[in-house]
């Protein structure tokens, strides 16, 4: 009996590979994973509290009136064989103890930065340096603040020359997948420098 079917027919099921969002608080991780994601995304924010202010340094992002306490989760197909699964991370310290859980199995990683809040950024990059997780630096450019050169912040975050470091806009959708695929490449590239010879 002969299939229908030959096997370069049939369907092979997508490869699904895990991305982490990090970066300080009200940096735009919770934006950016529901300005790309395909699905509802599950949010675990929580109503800032008076309880709080003394431990959460809301210091030019005042007008912020939630915090994400566990992770942000969405998904988003990037071609027919590719999908990524986006876990945001929380962004105060006091939940940090959650990242080596969410951090597990992942391919690599998007540090979120805001320019007017730069050194928040350093803890997240010391983060994924230490564990050497690969990851790209994306600076969320809000409106109304200064625009910096990349070489400016690449030079302030002390990143070696190899990390990938864009512009973006946390809403827009294009321009957060413009990131997602920086990551996925430059992680790829880690892991296998030949990947792209090889599926061109």
């Amino acid at each position: 009996m002969v299939s229908g079917r030959s096997s370069t027919a049939r369907r092979r099921a997508p490869l699904a590979l895990k991305i982490l969002v990090a970066g300080g608080f009200g940096v735009g991780k919770t934006t950016l994973v529901g300005a790309v994601s395909e699905i509802r995304p599950l949010r675990t924010e929580e109503d800032l509290s008076e309880v709080g202010r003394p431990v959460d340094d809301t210091g030019g992002v005042e007008a912020k009136t939630t915090t994400t306490v566990a992770m942000d989760f969405g998904r988003i197909t990037l071609r027919e064989d590719l999908v990524l699964y986006l876990f945001g991370t929380p962004g105060q310290d006091r939940f940090w103890f959650l990242w080596d859980e969410l951090a597990q199995g992942s391919l690599g990683a998007v540090v979120l930065a805001d320019t007017r809040r730069l050194a928040d950024s350093f803890a997240a990059v010391d983060y994924f340096e230490r564990r050497g997780i690969p990851f790209t630096v994306a600076v969320n450019c809000f409106e109304g603040t200064e625009r910096f050169p990349a070489t400016s912040v690449r030079a302030a975050l002390d990143l070696d020359a190899g990390v990938p470091l864009l512009l973006c806009d946390a809403r827009e959708r294009e321009s957060v997948k413009t990131v997602l695929v920086t990551v996925v490449e430059h992680a790829l590239d880690l892991v296998d420098p030949g990947h792209r010879h090889a599926t061109t």
